[in-house]
Order: C-alpha cells, then sequence, then structure tokens
C-alpha cells in the first residue's frame, strides 16, 4: 500500500540517482582520468569559513595534495592546518602572502578571502598558470570584473564562481522539470528577495591589532579602517570598504540563478533605491533595506532585501519567484515548489527538496559552521570544475557570467546612490551617456597596490 513514508523514501532515491547522474555527466569521458589521476596540487588563500568548506569538498571529490594554505590570520592558519592533517595525514606548508605560495606552481587555487581581495588573487593566479575556483562575487568594481575575465582568456585558464546554485541538485531538477519543460508558459515578471537578519550592527571600540594577525595585509587595497576586533565572519561584510551590502553578498547568488534559468544576460538598464532605513544605530554602511530592478527585454527581475523585520513567505525567505502565465515557480537553497495557474491548466503542482549526503559523507555532520545543505552543491560544482579542467572548456559558473552577476548588483548599489537609472556598455566598458556614474566603475586602491587593467 502506498504511504507517505514509501513517496518521501522514493524521493529521496530519485533524488541521489539524479545528483550523481549529474556528477557522472559533469566528469563525462574524463571520469576515471579525475578519479584516478595523480593528485593535483592545491593552494588555499583565505582559510576562513568558506575557503575552508571549499578545499574540505574539493578533496572529497578528487584526489589533492595541498601546496600550502594562506592566510594573514595565525590561528586560522593553525586551524586549517590541524585539518588538514586529520584529513590527509599530511602537514601543508602555510603562507602570510599569496604571492609566495603562488611561487609553489599549485595548478588550482582556491581563494576564499574577502571580497575586495578577489581580483588581485584571482589574476595573480592565473597569470601564475593554475586554474582557480574563486568564491562570489567575483569583484568589487565592475572595472575589476572586466580584468580578470581578459586575464582568465589571455591566460587559457579556467575559472569557476562560487555561485553553486548551478550545481544545486534540486535546482538542476527544477530547471528540466518546470523551466525547459515550459511549464511556465510565458514569464512575465520576476522576483527576488532575502529577508534574513544577517547585517553585523554594533558599535565595538578600537583596540590594538592582535598579535596573530596582519591587519595592514588584510586590508591590502581597501581603506584602512580603524581596528575594532576581528574582521571574519560577518564584521567586514557591514562595510562597503569591503563588499557590496547584502545585494553584493545575496543577490549575486538568487540573479545568478534566475540568469541561468532563464538564459539572460546583461540587463538593459538598472535602477535601485534603499538606504539605511531603519538600522541606524551601529557602525555599518551597507544598506538594511534596498529595491533593486534588473530589466530585461520582455520582464524585469526584481531584487528586494531587508535585514529587519519579518520574511514576506516565512518557506522562502532568501529565494527567486518566477512567474509565468501558466505557473509560479517558487525555489531557494532549501525546497522549491511549481505552482500551476488556471483552473483548466493540465499541469500538476511539483514540490522539490534539498539534498543531503550526510550519510554518505558522515565528516559533513562534524565539521565546523558546515552549510549541510550546500555541501552536495559545492561537490558538484567542484566536478564541474574539474571536469572543465580536464577537457580546457568553459565551466557552468564561468568567471564571464560571475561577472555579469556581480556587475549588475555593484551598478545596483551605483544606481542607489547615485539616484537614477545606469545602462552599462560592456563593449566600451562605460555607463551610457554617465560621466560620474563611469567614475564609480572603478574604486581607487590604496597604495602601494594598484587596479587591475584589463589587458
Amino acid at each position: 500500500m502506498f504511504s507517505i513514508m514509501s513517496f518521501m523514501i522514493s524521493r529521496r532515491r530519485f533524488l541521489q540517482t539524479s545528483a550523481a547522474s549529474f556528477a557522472f555527466a559533469a566528469l563525462g569521458a574524463h571520469g576515471l582520468d579525475i578519479v584516478n589521476k595523480k593528485p593535483r596540487r592545491v593552494g588555499l588563500i583565505g582559510a576562513g569559513w568558506y575557503g575552508k568548506s571549499d578545499l574540505w569538498r574539493l578533496a572529497q571529490v578528487a584526489p589533492i595534495e595541498i601546496v600550502g594554505i594562506c592566510d594573514v590570520d595565525k590561528q586560522l592558519l593553525a586551524g586549517a592546518v590541524e585539518i588538514a592533517q586529520q584529513r590527509t595525514n599530511k602537514t601543508p606548508r602555510t603562507f602570510r602572502d599569496y604571492r609566495d605560495l603562488l611561487k609553489e606552481k599549485p595548478e588550482i587555487v582556491i581563494i576564499g578571502t574577502p571580497d575586495h581581495w578577489h581580483a588581485l588573487q584571482t589574476i595573480a593566479a592565473v597569470e601564475a598558470g593554475a586554474d582557480v575556483y574563486v568564491q562570489k562575487p567575483i569583484s568589487v568594481d565592475v572595472l575589476e570584473g572586466e580584468a580578470m575575465v581578459a586575464a582568465a582568456r589571455k591566460r587559457g585558464r579556467v575559472v569557476q564562481v562560487g555561485t553553486q546554485r548551478k550545481s544545486t541538485p534540486h535546482l538542476i531538477d527544477v530547471k528540466k522539470r518546470v523551466v525547459e519543460a515550459g511549464l511556465l508558459g510565458t514569464v512575465g515578471h520576476v522576483e527576488m528577495c532575502c529577508y534574513f537578519p544577517m547585517r553585523a550592527n554594533g558599535n565595538p571600540p578600537v583596540e590594538p591589532v592582535p598579535d596573530f594577525l596582519d591587519y595592514e595585509m588584510w586590508t591590502g587595497p581597501a581603506p584602512l579602517r580603524p581596528y575594532d576586533g576581528l574582521p571574519h565572519i560577518r564584521w567586514w561584510r557591514t562595510f562597503m570598504e569591503y563588499g557590496n551590502g547584502i545585494t553584493g553578498d545575496m543577490c549575486v547568488h538568487m540573479f545568478d540563478t534566475v540568469r541561468w534559468m532563464l538564459g539572460l544576460g546583461w540587463p538593459k538598464r538598472i535602477s535601485a533605491t534603499g538606504g539605511i532605513l531603519v538600522q541606524k544605530e551601529g557602525k555599518s554602511n551597507i544598506a538594511d533595506t534596498q529595491t533593486a530592478i534588473f530589466e530585461y527585454e520582455k520582464f524585469n527581475c526584481v531584487w528586494q532585501h531587508r535585514t529587519w523585520g519579518g520574511p514576506v513567505d516565512p518557506e522562502y525567505p532568501w529565494a527567486l519567484f518566477i512567474y509565468g502565465d501558466k505557473g509560479t515557480l517558487k525555489a531557494s537553497t532549501m525546497r522549491a515548489d511549481f505552482i500551476p495557474a488556471g483552473k483548466n491548466n493540465p499541469a500538476k503542482p511539483i514540490h522539490f527538496e534539498c539534498l543531503f549526503e550526510r550519510e554518505k559523507y558522515p565528516e559533513d555532520v562534524t565539521e565546523k559552521r558546515i552549510e549541510l545543505n550546500a555541501a552536495p552543491a559545492t561537490r558538484r560544482h567542484m566536478l564541474d570544475f574539474l571536469a572543465a579542467i580536464e577537457r580546457r572548456s568553459r565551466p557552468v559558473a564561468d568567471i564571464e557570467d560571475g561577472h555579469i552577476s556581480t556587475a549588475s548588483c555593484i551598478l545596483a548599489n551605483v544606481s542607489m546612490e547615485l539616484g537614477r537609472p545606469l545602462v552599462y556598455d560592456p563593449r566600451r566598458r562605460m555607463v551610457v551617456n554617465d560621466l560620474v556614474a563611469t567614475d564609480r566603475l572603478r574604486r581607487a586602491y590604496r597604495k602601494p597596490w594598484r587596479h587591475p587593467e584589463v589587458a
């Protein structure tokens, strides 16, 4: 007799089979070559939360030799080395300066540093002959992104961006069974949102820099703020000096996913409004409220975030919503739902659940601060990255796509600052008829660091 439990088991098996099929497809004919290949020489730049997480996910799907781990925080370095010893039975070399690590000629470099370092480190890594896995957003200004794409193409390197929603099993399923199957009909509107209370907003006092942290090197090309505690985890993200706020951090994921699902390129026009409207008491200088509109030929993609109050849909606090005349798609990192429209619509509702792999990878369960829902996606993202390296082809989250998604979010912030819509011309690398906005495509670098040029 059919039961809810048997349905759930069948659904889980389907997802596991689907995920396995995706992994095999990513590897293609090179699958055994990757599995049986001698360990790849890997370097990690940025031994914080997600840098380590990306390294361990790669180690779970392919043999690697950790050439070195680089960080400006000796405590973070020690913690990463301890885990590496447990997982590889070897003690990797450590570095304070990423340029010294790159002299070891790693084949693969994983970059998990704060956003303001991504451009210089990615370009240096590809110039050193490495293929790169860099976290999102790829840059803090638009021209950094242009230089990163140009460097990757000039050197013929594979650069995968950590927008792993494109490798998330249930979202791949959604794209195939809902979007590509035409169940939405004509798409007329897209909404994206984040209502997480994730904006750090304290008032810690200025204090001496601890001996274990090279704060000068941590800051690098960014403005040197007075030191008021360890910048790790969420604190640095609350300042525009190092990133692009909630839009740069969270919208980039959902917007990139929408573009992938619907086959979208650069927006025709970008506009945004918002600011610090509610949470005014702390040091944070990122917007607590923002609405951005990314305009396309036939519909708009609208982003909304609030770091206060509650979500509109508690089941989808960080999500995307695609509206078609035949149905609506809700999707997040945790789940998805297709809801057919119209009484005479023969389509049925479809629910999708996130895949977890606790049984297959039991070490996930005890790993500190791991995102268990994201680990399967990151593993598949790494497999796609490795397959692209084998084939010398473009990965699913190629640097150019990462640049479009990142730059669009940056332009939304510029639009909010200037109070007017912007039209970006990627061929001429300028904002059309707007010299002031064009000037904001490039941030000033703190000396002696030099902003990368488009080669």
